[in-house]
């Protein structure tokens, strides 16, 4: 039996015909990376591959990392293998990764969101014969609103607490969830206050795409100029000391994983509202319909049942492991990256 264009290894995706891995998880001499959240984008490779808006963030993260930057449907050769990155949409210089070899096509999505967000470059659908796909939010109860529903019911959120005198505080993960809040806030209402974990990405960001000015929260911001205001925090900063200069104030959170009650209630969060980077039940659906792939490997997210699911439509799906955590672990993975900055817990 052939060896597969790319094979699941303990480090990573990995091309052996090129040498080269897709967000590996552990160490490699060269890896090509489809975006900038921790659980793709790691430290320790020797050289990196990216899409080019996603090297300010690459070097925000991980240091000064030797990378190379490529544009959209830019191809390049490694070892007789032809690669190109083409949008994800699933935050701001995220990339699906294509692999050719000899007329066989594979797709590696990374993350991907199929609703253009106004910030990162839309989602392009790609040809190919095997997507590699993940599957956060793969179950049929998972159905979003369009997102310009969801803002309404923010920005009346919003309004609603500043009547009262209250300051709204809306928690959303640092990189792509916050600059997507940030973006469709209504600035008649109030002044928009980050964290410093958001407001340190907002500056990068503000670099490589147009994003609404910020005020970002210090040990001099006081509790009366918050009022009324609405800020952005990451979820780590939820319970945390940092909040105490805030009261009185009330909570919501963005998340695909809000359309559960449950959720909400135990992270102890006022208001839910659904919003998720990631793809629907439906958007997965339609996304992979629209590769023409007949092959489909499920990875991170409810991977076992969503494969049941297409191999009932007639395709050969099957899951892989990977180290990959999608918006599973929202709150865990902002408290691994050390999000919460400790001179704002005073």
């Amino acid at each position: 039996m052939a060896q597969p264009l790319l094979a699941f290894t303990d480090k990573g995706i990995y091309c052996s015909l090129a040498d080269v891995y897709l967000d590996p998880w552990r160490p490699v001499n060269k890896a090509i990376i489809s975006h900038g959240h921790a659980d793709h984008s790691r430290a320790g490779h020797s050289n990196y591959i990216t899409h080019h808006r996603n090297i300010p963030i690459m070097h925000h993260r991980l240091g000064p990392v030797k990378v190379k930057g490529m544009d959209w449907g830019e191809s390049f050769l490694i070892n007789g293998v032809k690669f190109s990155l083409h949008p994800a949409g699933h935050i701001v210089g995220s990339s699906q990764i294509r692999v050719e070899h000899k007329g066989e096509v594979w797709v590696f999505s990374g993350d991907y969101k199929n609703e253009a967000d106004g910030i990162a470059t839309p989602f392009e659908p790609v040809r190919c014969h095997t997507f590699i796909t993940e599957c956060t939010f793969g179950l049929p109860a998972f159905k979003w609103s369009p997102q310009a529903e969801v803002f309404r019911d923010i920005n009346q959120w919003w309004a609603g607490n500043k009547s009262e005198g209250l300051t709204s505080v809306l928690f959303g993960y640092s990189l792509g969830k916050a600059q997507r809040l940030i973006k469709y806030l209504d600035p008649s209402i109030g002044q928009v206050y980050t964290h410093a974990a958001v407001e340190n990405l907002n500056e990068v960001i503000r670099k490589i795409a147009p994003l609404p000015q910020t005020i970002r929260i210090t040990r001099d911001t006081t509790k009366e100029k918050l009022a009324g205001n609405i800020v952005i925090a990451p979820p780590s900063a939820h319970g945390s000391p940092w909040l105490k200069k805030m009261v009185p104030y009330v909570t919501a959170s963005a998340s695909g994983w809000m359309m559960f009650r449950g959720a909400r209630r135990r992270r102890a969060i006022d208001k839910g509202f659904v919003l998720s980077d990631h793809c629907d039940w439906q958007g997965l659906l339609s996304s992979i319909e629209a590769t023409g792939a007949n092959r489909v490997i499920c990875t991170h997210g409810y991977s076992e049942i969503f494969s049941r699911f297409l191999r009932e439509k007639s395709y050969e799906a099957f899951t892989e492991s990977t180290d990959y955590v999608g918006e599973l672990s929202e709150i865990d993975k902002a408290q691994q990256e050390d999000e919460t900055n400790p001179d704002d817990k005073k």
